[in-house]
């Protein structure tokens, strides 16, 4: 029994210290915080940051307004009316005449030092001011662009900033170029960022040629049955949409602002699909032909007033090659409004041929001897078997119709093969092949006169 209580004497010893120190930690807490009370702190403080940003002075009266995000000045000039921004334009040009003018007093500076050390960091501070001169530009372009959108004159701004902002470099001093080149936004850290746009376009080529294969084993796989121009087309489509997204990713590689050129892209498309709805019609029923697959390549087809050979499709157009040799461009949407008629879209074709023969001419053996030139040609299917009716009493002649079943590609080799035959078994046979004629019956005598002149 003490042994036991041995045993448990610890595990008691250490709850109680657990409970102990419990006791302690609830005894110290503090009383817990009235909801209230912090409501009313934290609206005591988001009313001083409301004030405190209120009353902050505009980004050009701060100590650094070069540094200010493009972002934020763009929230602050949107208000401003016309007479505010021509103010404000006025202010960040004479900020960037400064600029402008620092940067040319340390090129001059440069160019007439002869210590190198002095010239090379003269030349590192002409590129840093640079930099500055280059933010200046753009946030001066952007009071500019919007005092253009509210109806200013902004001709002589805009002529001034191109006109000021460019740099002058002695490319004859050995010194002043390398340390431009060597600066933090010199020549090699351009020439990087050319490699590095370079780089991403080659890379996104590359990744553009693999999804596109790796969609065509896909679609080989999975849409087998599925046309082989939409396989064409969706291959092609996205590896452009690839390379597409890769020069934008190089773009800002290179520190331009793709923001607004993404947005440019999409007025531009919008301008662009309001002048080009007959485009749009062509695309939208080239997309229907593809997924509806009426035709495919290689078909014979007979679609918008064309006859002939699908030899490629795109978007827009079908290319066509006529039985006579002539290609023809014909929009998708004249093909897709219209009817279409695939001469080739199945295995077999039936040949459609009518014979007449004469009265008095023996009809039975005018059959005998069609059937026998039908069912002897070696290209003629036996599956279905081929039909020769007595098929009409017609104003001059009896006529049979003839219809056997051929391959598709076998179906005018039958055509002209029977026909021929026909004419020459009848020829042969003494069976008359009639022209049209046409017996007249005039009641009462009839008196023809001729008069000559």
């Amino acid at each position: 029994m003490r042994r036991r209580c041995f045993y448990f004497a610890p595990l008691v010893a250490l709850l109680l210290v657990m409970s102990s120190q419990s006791v302690t930690l609830a005894q110290s807490e503090p009383p817990a915080a009235d909801p209230v009370a912090s409501s009313d702190a934290l609206e005591a403080r988001i009313a001083a940051a409301a004030e405190r940003v209120k009353n902050d002075p505009p980004v050009h009266e701060r100590e650094d307004p070069i540094g200010v995000p493009l972002e934020e000045l763009r929230l602050e000039i949107q208000p401003l009316r016309k007479d505010v921004l021509e103010e404000r334009v006025g202010i960040w040009l004479t900020m960037l005449q400064q600029k402008i003018r620092e940067r040319n007093r340390l090129d001059i500076a440069a160019n007439d030092e002869t210590d190198s050390e002095l010239k090379a960091g003269l030349t590192r501070r002409s590129t840093r001011v640079q930099a500055e001169v280059k933010a200046v530009e753009e946030r001066a372009n952007m009071l500019i662009n919007l005092l253009d959108d509210r109806g200013g004159d902004v001709t002589e701004y805009r002529r001034y900033v191109a006109q000021a902002t460019g740099q002058q470099i002695n490319w004859l001093d050995p010194q002043i170029v390398l340390a431009w080149a060597t600066s933090e936004t010199g020549g090699l850290v351009i020439l990087f960022n050319i490699l590095r746009f370079l780089g991403i376009l080659i890379a996104f080529w590359i990744a553009s040629k693999v999804i596109g294969a790796l969609i065509g084993k896909a679609m080989g796989r999975v849409a087998k049955d599925q046309s082989d121009l939409l396989k064409r087309v969706i291959k092609k489509n996205v590896a452009r949409v690839v390379m597409i997204v890769g020069f934008v990713v190089a773009l800002g590689q290179l520190g331009v602002n793709i923001g607004p050129l993404v947005a440019a892209i999409g007025a531009a498309g919008l301008v662009i699909g309001l002048a080009l709805q007959g485009v749009l019609s062509n695309f939208a029923s080239g997309i229907l032909i593809l997924v509806n697959r009426p035709y495919d390549v290689g078909d014979a087809i007979s679609a918008g007033g064309v006859t002939g050979k699908v030899e490629r499709m795109t978007l827009v157009n079908t290319k066509i090659l006529t039985f006579d040799n002539k290609i023809m461009h014909v929009p998708n949407d004249a093909i897709w409004s219209g009817v279409i008629t695939n001469i080739t879209g199945l295995a077999t074709r039936r040949v459609d041929l009518t014979f007449g023969v004469g009265y008095s001419d023996d009809i039975d053996k005018a059959e005998r001897i069609i059937s026998e030139i039908v069912t002897s040609h070696p290209k003629v299917l036996q599956d279905p078997a081929p039909t020769i009716k007595l098929n009409e009493l017609a104003d001059s002649s009896v006529n049979f119709i003839v219809r056997p079943w051929s391959k598709k590609e076998d179906y005018w080799d039958i055509y002209w093969d029977v026909t021929r035959e026909v004419k020459k078994r009848f020829d042969a046979e003494d069976i008359g092949i009639p022209y049209p004629q046409r017996d007249l019956h005039l009641p009462g005598p009839v008196e023809v006169v001729l008069k000559n002149g």
